[in-house]
């Protein structure tokens, strides 16, 4: 899976470079490859064993510069060189603990759980509850093997991206990082959740895939975001679960707008606190609903557990999006504004 993404940006890049500058966007004007790499340098990138099997996915671009010495990897007049040695021991701390959670939880919620006649018996809130504790402790996982991807990246040097702006400056390896644990068990919106889960895949489903669908002069639309998730569905295996997945978490993060541009909309504290907290509980339930297939694959089973809960998930968005269109956010004006 990580090396499709890297065979496909290293030939869109170079791709890149044979086109005017002034008719590309930033990210391509960034990594775009003017020179055609070399055998060893192609390889190389691709099978770059840091992060081979689960990630993170970078930029051939950055990976050449690494290995050059070149850009921010170019030795300073400051003298400057990062250590990465404290934050390869955080992303360890974090790898540890991600997998002792994951191996506490999992026997309490186990997948088989939802094949058992006892969670047939069970109430609507209990069976939400358990798809909810079932998608909270499958993350647990994927933080896992992330946080050791992160820290191998950052021990070689190559998660290194630049310096802070405090005094004196820090190192940053935001190039390494693959995920927020906080920022996605807390999201307050769902319209978030792809810049800090899977982050570097969500980056380059960005750069590759939403930005070049977008017709200039245009604003993107759900078209853009449907098809961003499709491509990302069908990278991740032909199964009907990812497929159900993706085009629900679309529907959920489009339904998120909604709620974000209605709380923008107004001016009064208590409305917007309460379209706040509605955004954050309304991010838990459809992500942890929608997980259900992502988890099982099966079409068959996904749709029976979708259907245990009466299908509340895949409802609320697109009664969300459909009343969007019948209660248009209009931006709130400040006193100012209405004086003038």
């Amino acid at each position: 899976m990580v090396l499709t993404l890297k065979v496909i940006s290293s030939a869109i890049n170079y791709n890149d470079g044979l086109l005017k500058e002034e008719d590309l966007r930033e990210a391509q004007k960034k990594y775009r490859l003017v020179k055609l790499p070399s055998l060893i340098e192609y390889f190389g990138y691709c099978l770059c064993c840091g992060s081979h099997f689960s990630g993170p996915v970078f930029e051939m671009k950055d990976y050449l510069e690494w290995t050059e010495g070149k850009g921010i990897w170019a030795p300073s007049d400051k003298g400057l060189s990062p250590s990465p040695y404290g934050a390869t021991f955080r992303a360890l701390v974090q790898a540890g603990i991600s997998m002792a959670v994951y191996l506490y939880l999992v026997p309490y919620h186990p997948l088989s759980r939802f094949s058992e006649p006892v969670y047939q018996e069970w109430g609507f809130l209990r069976k939400l509850s358990f798809q909810y504790m079932s998608g909270f402790t499958a993350r647990w996982k994927y933080y896992f093997i992330w946080s050791i991807s992160e820290a191998s990246i950052i021990i070689s040097g190559l998660g290194f991206s630049g310096w802070t702006e405090s005094s004196p400056p820090k190192p940053k390896w935001d190039r390494a990082k693959n995920v927020d644990i906080p920022g996605v068990e807390l999201a307050k919106s769902a319209v978030v959740l792809p810049l800090v889960w899977n982050i570097q895949v969500s980056t380059w489903l960005r750069h590759y895939v939403y930005e070049r669908l977008i017709t200039k002069g245009k604003k993107p639309g759900f078209f853009q975001l449907l098809a961003t998730q499709t491509v990302s569905a069908v990278w991740h295996g032909l199964y009907p679960g990812y497929m159900l997945f993706f085009v629900q978490s679309a529907l959920m993060i489009a339904g998120s707008r909604v709620l974000y541009r209605w709380e923008q909309a107004t001016n009064m504290g208590l409305v917007k606190k309460a379209l706040v907290f509605i955004n954050f509980a309304y991010t838990l339930l459809i992500l942890n609903y929608s997980a259900v297939g992502f988890l099982v694959l099966s079409l068959h089973e996904s749709l029976a557990l979708y259907g245990s809960v009466y299908y509340v998930g895949t409802i609320l968005p697109i009664t969300l999006i459909l009343l969007g269109y019948i209660i248009p956010a209009k931006p709130a004006r400040s006193k100012a504004r209405k004086q003038q």
